[in-house]
């Protein structure tokens, strides 16, 4: 299920005054479904088509990830996640996001990007 990101369909301003609809549901404020990627045995990627023939690629699961070091960047494989800052609940269920503490063949790394969006697991050793 979607969800909508334009303005709330309340007719009902917080001071109890009414507040007039001026336009309809559009579909281009419609966002996509929250992309879940977990830690897995191999990287699954789906490529969605978007608004203006635009391609955006989804990271489902996700076994490595690209760290930056005091050497540079490394790319080493994911164990599982520590914690998140978001939802306690994704680190039991192994879902990475953006803050995720996930723990790493180089130790505890801190997750900088958004996994869902932009198809890579980036992060920097803590």
């Amino acid at each position: 299920m979607e969800n909508y990101h334009g303005a709330s369909g309340s007719t009902i301003k917080g001071s109890g005054g009414k507040r007039g609809r001026h336009s309809d549901k559009k579909l281009r404020y419609i966002g996509g479904i929250f992309t879940a990627t977990k830690v897995a045995k191999e990287d699954v990627r789906i490529m969605k088509s978007k608004r203006g023939n635009a391609l955006k690629i989804k990271l489902k699961a996700a076994r490595f990830a690209n760290v930056l070091t005091k050497d540079g960047m490394k790319r080493v494989a994911i164990r599982n996640v520590l914690e998140t800052p978001d939802n306690r609940h994704h680190a039991r269920q192994n879902i990475i996001t953006k803050g995720a503490i996930i723990d790493t063949e180089a130790g505890k790394v801190k997750v900088t990007n958004r996994v869902g969006q932009d198809g890579v697991v980036n992060g920097r050793l803590l």
